[in-house]
């Protein structure tokens, strides 16, 4: 019997040996690609490091410079402005749309295919795409309102102080609403026919089923869709990029596009990494706040 006993663990030891060692090659790309350039920007950001000197170590400075920083926290609020409200956007429509492809209608397969495009499209061609639309004399967005009747004149969408923050947002939204009526779309399809058979046996109406059938279900995957959007949008860059590069007088000057104007256009590497640091931390918060969350959910059930 122990004899026995040695083999099977050998032999599982081997196993558990050879699945580590096929882990290695992932674990070298994630070291290489993910793991180094973090710690290396975390680095950084305590130096004083400008584009062509040398680096020097000079403590907290760059983070009390940087919690100072009224250019910095206008940012971070704009930063939060659009996050909450493209975020919030995207998965109300997103559960409009799941919901309606879900509800058995003729050719919802293609339609699937076809909402997926915009996320499919990267953000920068999505930029172009929608900079396009909204050129003041020959963009559709013009001309499709004012053979409307809407606007009597062209709107520079891009370049003015009223309109430019529901440009961008509408840009947003339509890029990513896809990806959370996907996975709302994946919630949906694992609740039981029977639920919803049963409630109305019972006299319960659409909106009843809705309220008490099927949101309580997508509890979960709401949960999991919002924290994660509202990570990525919050971590935004290229389509704003593109569109307005943070103008007009910053009004869409997201953190990450003021991270990038300190190092890459003024030279401040090193505060540059300091405000990506600042960026990391508050998007750790996030996430250890969800899986706290998530975990909260699981003892419950």
């Amino acid at each position: 019997m122990k004899t026995e006993n040695k083999i099977i663990y050998s032999l599982y030891s081997r196993k558990e040996a050879g699945q580590i060692q096929l882990l290695f090659p992932v674990i070298l790309l994630v070291s290489i690609f993910s793991v180094l350039p973090l710690l290396w920007g975390i680095y950084l950001g305590f130096t004083d490091y400008r584009l062509g000197d040398s680096i020097s170590f000079n403590g907290i400075d760059n983070y009390i410079q940087l919690f100072q920083d009224e250019y910095f926290w206008n940012s971070f609020k704009v930063g939060m402005i659009w996050t909450c409200i493209v975020t919030a956007l995207q998965v109300g429509l997103g559960l409009g749309l799941a919901l309606l492809l879900n509800a058995k209608i003729r050719f919802a397969s293609l339609y699937t295919v076809l909402a997926l495009i915009p996320w499919a499209t990267p953000p920068i061609i999505r930029g172009i795409l929608w900079r396009q639309m909204y050129e003041p004399n020959t963009g559709a967005v013009n001309i499709l309102l004012q053979s409307a009747g809407i606007i009597s004149s062209p709107i520079n969408w891009l370049s003015s102080f009223e309109y430019v923050i529901p440009a961008v947002i509408v840009a947003g939204v339509w890029g990513e609403v896809s990806k959370a009526a996907i996975f709302l779309l994946a919630g949906l399809q694992t609740i039981p026919n029977d639920l919803y058979e049963a409630s109305m046996i019972d006299g319960a109406g659409l909106w009843n089923r809705f309220w008490h059938i099927t949101l309580p279900v997508l509890k979960p995957v709401l949960a999991a869709i919002i924290s994660l959007t509202f990570m990525w949008n919050f971590n935004t860059f290229g389509i704003i990029w593109v569109l307005t590069q943070g103008g007009p007088g910053g009004l869409t000057r997201l953190p990450m596009l003021a991270a990038y104007e300190e190092g890459f256009r003024y030279g401040y590497i090193g505060y540059a990494a300091a405000i990506g640091n600042v960026m990391v931390i508050i998007l750790t918060v996030m996430l250890f706040a969800y899986l706290r969350f998530q975990l909260r959910e699981r003892k419950e059930l």
